[in-house]
């Protein structure tokens, strides 16, 4: 009988009973947080996990329990150096990956920041757009060639797709008043469209893409937030769920915050997940209401949407993939 998994669900209820020996996995972002507990959850169940990271010395300090676990099981994990802010590093790691020929099962695109003030990454993009999509663009289609027939990327997008759709005419605030959240909302739209793009691209040779919202976790991703500001997005979350019927915002634990990338990269069918959005281990349904939580926004999973971000993240860039 299948299972079914919920918004409780923890990565080890959502692989209990599964061995991913000899699958081998690219986790984005294992310095904290949801990849930390990612890499541990995929490599408690066997696989080998390269876990991506822009500060390795933080990275294994915060990996160690899981080294130490691989050390004595039957998974691994190995760290790489990525600093998705710098196109120069993600190149580097790119090339050194595919250099490398070994192939990938699963890649889980999980690093990223959120609602941080206004800035600009290495190559002058608007500091969230550029770290949360343009450098999972880059080192994604990078390494495309490296996915195997029947392998899956999964992009980390959020509820806070809803805050606004990608601008395309002006992605880096060059003529719109920053805000911090509408800038969050747009790389989170991009996150979604990116895997509604990569799935149409790459699904005849048998490789789906799909994106996922973790939930609400209190994370290092919440670090630029004031309790103050924390504290008055969550009443805000509060006020649409009233709106609409449901129940109260709760905070995830980061074992269940992990659960729906692991279930959308392993458990999950594919034909189902592929090109879709998905939430509390489930495929989300379309919901285009007010409120903040709940569903997916039409815009963020609109093929045409995607085709058009893809080519403005290639000119961006400079590269066709």
């Amino acid at each position: 009988m299948t299972k079914t998994f919920g918004a409780k669900s923890t990565t080890d209820e959502v692989l209990d009973g599964i061995d991913l020996s000899g699958k081998r996995v690219l986790v984005t972002g294992v310095s904290a947080g949801l990849g930390v507990e990612t890499a541990r959850a995929l490599v408690a169940h066997g696989a080998d996990v390269v876990g991506a990271a822009r500060d390795l010395t933080k990275a294994r300090a915060a990996t160690g329990a899981v080294q130490t676990a691989a050390e004595a099981g039957t998974g691994s994990l190995e760290l790489v150096e990525l600093d998705l802010a710098s196109l120069a590093s993600v190149r580097t790691c790119a090339d050194a990956l595919v250099a490398d020929g070994r192939p990938f099962d699963i890649i889980i695109a999980n690093a990223g920041v959120m609602a941080c003030p206004q800035g600009r990454t290495e190559d002058g993009f608007e500091t969230q757009f550029g770290t949360n999509h343009l450098g999972h663009f880059v080192l994604v289609n990078r390494i495309a060639s490296l996915l195997k027939a029947g392998g899956r990327l999964v992009n980390l997008s959020s509820a806070g797709h809803r805050f606004a759709d990608v601008d395309l005419d002006d992605p880096n605030f060059h003529h719109t008043p920053y805000d911090e959240w509408i800038a969050y909302g747009r790389s989170k739209t991009a996150n979604a469209l990116f895997a509604v793009g990569f799935d149409q691209r790459h699904r005849a040779a048998g490789i789906r893409a799909t994106a996922v919202h973790p939930g609400g976790i209190a994370t290092e991703l919440g670090r630029h937030l004031t309790p103050e500001a924390m504290d008055a997005l969550v009443a805000s979350i509060d006020e649409g769920q009233r709106a609409s019927g449901a129940p109260a915002f709760e905070w995830k634990s980061i074992r269940q915050g992990a659960a729906t990338s692991v279930w959308a990269a392993v458990v999950a069918p594919a034909d189902a997940v592929g090109g879709r959005y998905c939430e509390d281990c489930h495929v989300a349904d379309i919901q285009d209401g007010e409120g903040i939580r709940g569903g997916v926004r039409p815009y963020a999973i609109d093929p045409r949407r995607a085709d058009a971000l893809w080519a403005k993240s290639e000119d961006l860039v400079g590269e066709r993939f």
